[in-house]
């Protein structure tokens, strides 16, 4: 069953569990349960029921480009010249899995995608944009801008203020 499938809201020890998540990913069981102030059985049913319903999707390190050898960071705006059904669907399933994708982001307006990528200098982003982007069916245009710095959002998801 997906989430959109699922109409049970989330209750107060659900997002408190995200919560803890969100702060740490790498927490044990017996520590989510210990600070949600619930038995470690049900945090458990909890925790599986959460990942089951899609609202946990995953669990993350997050890995600093830099420190990999990527340290050109850009988002890539793509624009389509039609929207063909196929080439839309082919996009999403295939530039996600290129080596150097961070994230990949379908959005309305005069952009259709973003394209977060992280790469070994400025020579390798612009061989990335023209063999991995520009080349492919349907895109009509890209646009790069470098990003000089970012920050991740914390707990933008379940902080309730």
């Amino acid at each position: 069953m997906s989430r959109q499938d699922d109409p049970r809201p989330l209750d107060d020890v659900d997002r408190a569990l995200l919560n803890l998540l969100e702060e740490d990913g790498r927490a044990t069981n017996a520590q989510l349960a210990r600070a949600a102030g619930i038995a470690e059985s049900t945090c458990l049913a909890r925790m599986r029921t959460l990942r089951e319903r899609g609202v946990i999707r995953g669990v993350h390190a997050d890995v600093d480009p830099v420190a990999v050898g990527r340290p050109v960071e850009a988002m890539v705006a793509v624009r389509f010249s039609g929207h063909e059904r196929s080439h839309i669907e082919e996009f999403t399933e295939q530039v996600p899995r290129l080596p150097g994708v961070l994230s990949l982001f379908h959005v309305s307006g005069a952009t259709d995608f973003y394209v977060h990528v992280a790469c070994p200098n400025a020579h390798d982003l612009r061989d990335f944009v023209l063999d991995h982007l520009t080349n492919r069916p349907g895109v009509a245009h890209a646009e790069t801008s470098l990003i000089f710095e970012s920050r991740r959002g914390a707990r933008a998801l379940t902080d309730p203020s």
